[in-house]
This record gives C-alpha cells, structure tokens and sequence, in this order.
C-alpha cells in the first residue's frame, strides 16, 4: 500500500519478545492491540526473538526443548531454587553467542525495515541495541520493563539501552545511576496490563457470587500462581479451612487439570470456587476481597489495579528478579511479605483484622496504573526524536541550466 503524502513510510513499529513466561507476550499483544487501534495508528510487527534464535539455541538442539520452553517448564514444576545459578548460566551463554545474535538481528533489519523499536525482554537488550550499528537511517529503540526493578547486571537496563520505561521509581532509579540522561527514562505507573483490566467492571458481585457456589457476605480471597497453578495451592486452602480466619477462596489453577481436580475434591468449611484456564481472570478479581499468589509483577498489578491488599512469598526459591516486588508490596503498604506459605493462615487472620484490613484497602485504593495509555504517548516520542535525529537526505545537485546561446 503507498504511504498517504506527508506521511512517514517507516511510521512502523516492531516489538520484540518471547515466551519465557505470560508476561512478555501478554505485554506485546496488549500494547499492539492499542497502538494498532488508537486514532492515529501505528503499524506493529511482533518478533518472536526465540524463533529468530533458534538456529543458535544449544539447549533446543541437545534436548529438543527451546530455551523458553525449558524456563516454563522450571517454573511448573517448581524448581526455581536454582534459578540464580541457571540465571548466570543464561548470561555466559548469550555472551558466548552475543556476535552471532547480532548478526542475526542485523540481518532481520535489513530485511524488515522499522521506525522503531520496543524490546519487552531481558537479557538481549545489549545485542538488540548493537545490531543497529550499521544501520541507515538507524530506528529508536526503547527498553520497556515488564519487571518491577532490574536484576543487574546485564538483565534488562544495559550501558547501550537508549530509551527507558520503568514502572517504579526504584527502576528509575537504577537507569540512572548507571548514567543513562534523565529525558531518555521515561517513569510510568505500573506494569502494562491487558486493555479490560482498565475498564470498568459492572458485575453485581453478590449475584456473581452466588452463581459460584460462594457466600455473598464472606471475606474472599483470590489464589492465583500464574498459568499453570502451583500445588503449594493445596496448601492454601487446607491451612486456610482449618484456620478460624473464616474466608472463602476463588483458586484458579490454569493450564494444571489436575490441581485442579485435586481442589474439587478437598471438603473444606468454607466455600470454594475452582476454576481451570480462563480468559476472564479481571472478573474474578473483581469478585476478591484480597489476592494470595507468587510475587510476579504481573499478578499483583492486576490485583492492586482491582484495589486488592496483597498476600506474597519471597523466599530463596523466589526467582531472583521478582524478590523485590515482595519489598515494593510491603514498602507501599499494599500487603504482606511471608518467607513462607505455611504463615497463611495467620498472615490471613491479621490482613482481615478490621483497622489493618481498611488500611491496606485505602493504601491500595492509591494505585493508578495508566500505564497502557501512557507508553503509546511515550512512544510517538522517542520516535519524533529518532527523526530529528536522522541524518537528512543529501539530494543531488540539479543539473546546471543552459546558457542561451
């Protein structure tokens, strides 16, 4: 299609990510379905860095796992207490093919033209900022944490990032002390979201409740460790029916049928509602009075984007880069930091202590993510910048006219 006049043909945008965890992707997509959607629209193109890698990947070619698929699996089985070592093995590993994945993007660009470009992942973003070097006209890139801090070094902010979107002011912070200019980092308010997180729920929860099987007038709790559950679940609610804190629990167990199953048949005092892989995890927030999960960043921005007080654990098997979402919870008083899932039932019976309960809720009720209409904003500017920047087209000289004989 030719490009309407005055209108930049590069006015396109890529997103990088991959699937080593939801995270990512879900970032990717919701910023797309906006940006592609907005009255002055942009065209987004998704690059999958672990298909584009995959030529390279060592782990896919001796086990026949990809890279992420092999991070997703670590994490639904739970064994997380090594992710610090596996961490540093990951870093040796890009540093070794740090020339060859420059080489692979740089061949991308040159095929795949962009006006610029937004990373959503850690670990690359060091060889994605070098594969641009030789490039003419050079795109923007922008850096967009999907964590709420860095985990230096070399996971997300690099001495080569150019532009920063940081959700907190701890990950401000840390792009500026490693020197990167103030006007090139760019503090929004929380973690990107799917677009109906930020819509306004009308569900009549006493009704909604009922149809659940739960009790309208009873203190709800929502269970949720990502897309395919955990069986420290199982925990939760035994611990929690046989506590005199006198909750229900809505646990949603993802991908994992047979947790699952497993929670049907548990006899608990109270209600429970069990619910498997589901596309309307904002609707069962709204139901919640308070949320119990793992300290991922995505999880507990979209429970305090429902003004719910928190309940997480950060222990050694916390993956490292999420143990300072545990600190940021406690630091705003939006909720409780355990070392361990077996203090719930305790840590549950103290959050539902009247005075620290309105407490939490009014601390929580403070949380305004905008973040989704902030970063396109953000966005149109780096690339106005990227364009000022650009060299300027150097025009042949017309040809000199005649001379009238």
């Amino acid at each position: 299609m030719a490009a309407d006049a005055g209108v930049d043909p590069l006015r396109n945008l890529t997103i990088i990510f991959h699937d080593a965890g939801g995270g990512h992707r879900a970032s990717a997509e919701a910023l797309k379905s906006t940006l592609t959607t907005q009255a002055d629209p942009w065209e987004v193109a998704p690059l999958n860095l672990q298909e584009l890698l995959d030529s390279i990947d060592v782990v896919h070619k001796l086990t026949g796992l990809r890279i992420q698929d092999t991070y997703n699996l670590i994490l639904r089985r739970g064994w997380t207490r090594t992710s610090p070592q596996l961490l540093l093995l990951l870093r040796r590993t890009i540093r070794l093919y740090h020339r060859r994945i420059v080489e692979l993007l740089r061949a991308y660009w040159r095929q795949h033209p962009t006006g610029l470009v937004l990373s959503v992942i850690p670990h690359f973003n060091r060889a994605i900022a070098e594969s641009f070097n030789e490039l003419e006209p050079r795109p923007p890139f922008v850096t967009l944490l999907t964590d709420l801090a860095d985990y230096p070094p070399h996971f997300w902010i690099e001495k080569e990032s150019e532009y920063l979107i940081v959700g907190t002011e701890r990950a401000q912070e840390q792009a500026l002390e490693m020197g990167h200019p103030a006007d090139h980092v760019f503090p929004v308010s929380g973690m990107v979201l799917k677009p109906k997180f930020y819509r306004q729920n009308a569900l009549d929860r006493t009704s909604e409740r009922e149809r659940l099987g739960l009790d309208p007038a009873c203190p709800t709790g929502i269970v949720l460790f990502g897309g395919h559950g955990s069986s420290i679940m199982l925990d939760i609610a035994e611990k929690l029916s046989q506590s005199s804190a006198g909750v229900q629990l809505i646990l949603l167990c993802g991908h994992n049928q047979k947790l699952a199953a497993e929670l049907r048949s548990r006899k608990t005092r109270r209600p429970i509602h069990v619910e498997g892989f589901t596309q309307s995890v904002e609707q069962y927030m709204a139901l919640a009075d308070f949320f119990i999960g793992k300290p991922g960043p995505g999880s507990i921005s979209e429970a305090l984007q429902f003004h719910l007080p928190v309940i997480v654990e950060c222990n050694a098997k916390t993956l490292p880069q999420e143990r300072y979402n545990a600190q940021w919870v406690v630091e705003q008083g939006y909720g409780i930091a355990l070392t361990s899932f077996r203090q719930i039932a305790p840590a549950v019976e103290r959050l539902l202590e009247p005075s620290t309960f309105a407490e939490f809720r009014r601390r929580a009720a403070t949380y305004s993510n905008r973040t989704l209409m902030e970063v396109p904003v953000i966005l149109q500017k780096c690339y106005q910048q990227g364009l000022t920047s650009r060299p300027k087209p150097v025009l042949p000289l017309a040809a000199p006219a005649a001379v009238p004989s």
